[in-house]
């Protein structure tokens, strides 16, 4: 049986800090213990943790919602789930690719940072990933490219991890040359970055994205991501996209992004 953890919250005085600084206590041998909400190392350390936040405290959907229009997008044009090849990029402990699973998704590789999320992964859920990379994608060794390239992936699947400096740009970018011309792209992103108000580099990358001739978008809902703690419904979009052609290596370059 996992362990059920003590979550506490900060009094209501703190809740307004943004959610990248956003954190919560839990109780551990009568003391507590901080963490922010990204410190993922941390939270994936402590099993069930990461789910007894988000899913259970906070009701985050966006696994549920992206896999949902991803399957209605794919079946719309007749693809066959289990020929799929899947790359999942900010992988965690594979919620995501549980679901995908779900749909019948029958290759699926995991792609984090963080070497404590694929042990999660591989505690948690020891059957969703075929293979698990703990890499940075902007910065790939030859023999990391090469054997991801190897597995011909069809998507790439992001969820509830960009936007926010855990994912930059450029590894967003890396990560999509990995599919092909007319594979799948399914990701979240906070609603604010399609804003022309947010002028940072993340944000004006989705935005040339989705206009560019590069991408062909196939859905595109705004949901409720999760719960803020004090209740908020924080509103994200749900991006489901077909790749049209390579994407230059210049892209970033000439929107002053790095």
């Amino acid at each position: 049986m996992t362990k059920r953890h003590r979550i506490q919250f900060p009094p209501d005085k703190e809740h307004q800090l943004s959610q990248a600084e956003a954190y919560f206590y839990i109780v551990e041998e009568g003391r507590l213990v901080k963490l922010r909400f990204h410190e993922y190392d941390k939270i994936f350390a402590r099993p069930g943790l990461y789910e007894q936040l988000f899913y259970e405290r906070l009701k985050c959907t966006s696994p549920q919602k992206v896999t949902e229009l991803l399957q209605r997008s794919l079946a719309s044009e007749s693809a066959t789930f289990s020929e799929l090849r899947v790359l999942d990029l900010g992988a965690g402990n594979g919620m995501m690719a549980e679901r995908l699973r779900g749909i019948g998704v029958s290759r699926i590789v995991g792609v984090d940072i963080i070497p404590e999320a694929r042990e999660a992964a591989f505690r948690d859920r020891p059957l969703a990933y075929d293979d698990y990379v703990v890499a940075d994608c902007s910065n790939l060794s030859t023999k990391q490219e090469q054997d991801l390239k190897d597995w011909s992936f069809g998507c790439l699947t992001s969820v509830a991890a960009l936007g926010f400096g855990d994912i930059p740009p450029v590894a967003f970018f890396r990560a999509l040359q990995l599919v092909g011309p007319g594979g799948w792209v399914a990701f979240n992103i906070k609603e604010t970055f399609l804003e022309s108000a947010d002028d940072s580099g993340f944000s004006r990358f989705v935005r040339e994205l989705i206009f560019s001739d590069f991408l062909e978008i196939h859905q595109l809902e705004r949901y409720t991501h999760r719960l803020s703690m004090e209740g908020v419904r924080l509103k994200y979009y749900a991006l489901i996209g077909r790749i049209m052609a390579p994407m230059p290596e210049d892209f970033l370059g000439n929107l002053g992004v790095a």
